[in-house]
């Protein structure tokens, strides 16, 4: 009986060494094994690269100018809008606003999907009348 007992826990714990044994190998040899063992699937071709994004343009603003700047649609652009004043820019048809002094200008990360004109208001810190501050004329992709 009591050899019995010891085969069989003899027998337990050699299976717990190879358990262990198998689950310390490097994960890498344990793929290449469970590679070569099984089926191979069928590789699927490999993805065209895509084309490089453009460069995101940098437009810069003078609010006192009121002028136009272009970009073409579907292109990235940081705007900036230096301003005399202390107060913040709003491009209402986008939703953007962002404050601006003398030293720091507005900026805006945008990427225009449609053609248009969207216009810039600068609104003083110690005013509530927005005055035009300038232009985004977005073009025709093409």
């Amino acid at each position: 009986m009591h050899l019995r007992r010891a085969l069989l826990l003899f027998a337990i714990v050699l299976g717990l060494a190879a358990l262990v044994a198998s689950l310390s190998r490097p994960l890498e040899q344990r793929r290449d094994d469970s590679e070569s063992s099984g089926p191979r699937e069928p590789r699927q071709p490999p993805v065209a690269p895509r084309a490089a994004p453009e460069p995101v343009s940098e437009i810069s603003f003078e609010a006192a100018d009121n002028e136009a700047m272009r970009l073409r649609a579907g292109a990235a652009a940081t705007l900036e809008v230096a301003v005399d004043e202390p107060g913040s820019v709003e491009i209402p048809d986008m939703g953007l606003s962002a404050s601006a002094d003398r030293l720091t200008p507005a900026r805006f990360d945008v990427l225009a999907s449609r053609p248009g004109r969207y216009e810039l208001l600068f609104t003083p810190a110690d005013g509530d009348r927005a005055v035009p501050a300038g232009r985004l004329v977005v073009t025709s992709a093409g």
